[in-house]
């Protein structure tokens, strides 16, 4: 992007749905807007984990309002990542199919690693440069994400179920405020935190910062009633301080001290039993507010993912390929013919997008054979469910979920992939892939410059694929596997023809 783009992207909380726009000047990201709505969605998670059709209406309201604000961005210039609570919900689609055409962008759920990646993000760009370890602590409404990092690279990266929306319902029932109710909030959220005690051990890092909502009310709260050392220092003693004036208060409706919102004052409590326990856990004395977060650690995430050389998901692929053993020149030979197929199958597609295509099919050549280390039977089945459930930096988890599929679409039945028949891009890329695949089998760099595929059109569901005079005589392993695929296409409404076979 050329300075004078503007950028925008939307968080999507569990407590609020939050704005940043900003401008590009000289690779620096300048603030320009910032819109921040309490929506708490979280709230209205049932117990089956379901959203509230009231709860899916706030988040479209709110995403209405900020869609006037974006009016006129184009796709490239805005990113919306969800988080816990829609990382929860068995009915998010429901929301998500409204919510991104009332916003008018794509949604990324993202995992909860992802998130913590992209907080730190966001923390380390705001920071002075410094080669301090850092940790970096984030209490949203449903989860809390804790970072160690060093410079602008996250090293240690964990998400957990705890945060001030949903302990605030748990433990302080009815808003009433008590020493009892802390107790038991600061103790269970230890119960679930404890294993930061060797991932987080505070012999891995040297300052503590702390991020978002809860961090950034408690750090104003104490500096203006003059409880902490510093403005944005946060230490044990200013937390005594502010859990004792809470359990006087008695209840959160009646909460009135400055730094602590109206809308804060529902959530202040079990955002505060999460951070007395997080500085009990890890031995924190001080911690300093940091004003970085998600979306920031968005916005230079956009700005990354332009470039295949600055996109963490090319390194974080090599990564989990490596980590399987799968076979890297095998891979490079699939990756190239695949792409060369999809450029034929797609000739009028914008270079934007066929870049972003080919991208994706390379990234699944990488990893098409990863789950043969688990068994070579059905190794695309397991290399589908990999991806499905790994942790990969820099990815959102419908991206993950779209590399699964072709993955487990590389080879065998079609039928199992029903659900993406009407995707024209996503058939195009699967075609170019199990072509690749075929036209690969014997581990050798294939003559793939002589074969010719098209889309058909008319009607647009079906490929056609010409060979030259002379090449299966030349190739009779392939012409054969060839004719195997035309029957597993005839299973689908697409369809793949195969001339010059018999010359």
């Amino acid at each position: 992007m050329h300075t004078g783009s503007r950028l925008a992207t939307v968080d999507l909380g569990s407590n609020s749905f939050r704005l940043e726009i900003a401008r590009l000047e000289l690779g620096q990201i300048q603030r320009m807007e910032y819109h921040k709505e309490t929506v708490r969605q979280g709230n209205g998670l049932d117990a089956d984990r379901r959203l509230s059709q009231e709860a899916m209406q706030r988040g479209w309201n709110c995403l209405a309002r900020f869609a006037e604000r974006l009016a006129g961005f184009k796709a490239d210039q805005v990113r919306a990542v969800a988080t816990q609570t829609l990382r929860e919900a068995r009915n998010r689609e429901e929301f998500l199919s409204v919510a991104q055409q009332v916003l008018g962008f794509p949604i990324d759920v993202i995992s909860g690693r992802e998130e913590a990646r992209l907080i730190y993000q966001g923390v380390a760009h705001l920071l002075p440069q410094s080669d301090e370890r850092r940790l970096v602590i984030d209490i949203g409404g449903r989860s809390t994400e804790m970072i160690i990092g060093q410079g602008y690279t996250a090293k240690a990266m964990e998400s957990y179920r705890v945060g001030s929306v949903a302990w605030s319902m748990r433990h302080f029932p009815d808003g009433v405020l008590s020493a009892k109710h802390f107790d038991h909030a600061e103790i269970a959220a230890k119960a679930v935190l404890d294993e930061a005690l060797h991932t987080h051990h505070r012999s891995l890092w040297d300052t503590a910062y702390g991020s978002s909502g809860t961090v950034g009310a408690v750090a104003g709260t104490l500096f203006l009633a003059g409880q902490a050392p510093a403005e944005g220092v946060i230490t044990r003693e200013g937390l005594d301080w502010l859990r004792d004036r809470l359990i006087k208060t008695r209840r959160a409706d009646a909460i009135r001290l400055d730094g602590i919102k109206e809308e804060r004052r529902p959530v202040i409590a079990g955002g505060l039993a999460v951070l007395r326990g997080i500085f009990d856990l890890l031995g924190i004395d001080s911690m300093q507010h940091a004003h970085g977060a998600l979306r920031h650690g968005a916005l230079f995430d956009m700005l990354d993912r332009e470039q295949q050389e600055t996109d963490v998901r090319s390194s974080s692929v090599e990564r989990l390929a490596a980590k399987f053993n799968a076979d890297a020149q095998q891979a490079e030979r699939v990756a190239l013919t695949a792409q060369h197929l999809l450029k034929q199958l797609l000739p009028s597609l914008k270079p934007a997008k066929l870049a972003v295509l080919k991208r994706e099919l390379a990234w699944t050549a990488r990893l098409h054979e990863i789950g043969a280390r688990i068994a070579h039977a059905d190794y695309h089945k397991h290399g589908a469910y990999i991806l499905d459930n790994a942790d990969v930096p820099g990815f959102a988890m419908h991206e993950l979920h779209k590399l699964s599929q072709l993955v487990l679409g590389h080879r065998g039945k079609l039928r199992k992939l029903e659900a993406r028949f009407d995707d024209r891009l996503f058939m195009a890329q699967l075609a170019a892939l199990r072509l690749a695949v075929l036209l690969c089998h014997a581990r050798q760099a294939p003559a793939y410059e002589a074969v010719k595929v098209t889309t058909d059109a008319e009607p647009q569901h079906g490929f056609t694929v010409t060979v030259p005079p002379g090449w299966a005589k030349a190739w009779p392993q392939s012409a054969h596997l060839l004719r195997e695929e035309v029957v597993a296409w005839q299973r689908t409404p697409w369809g793949l023809k195969v001339h010059g076979l018999d010359d």
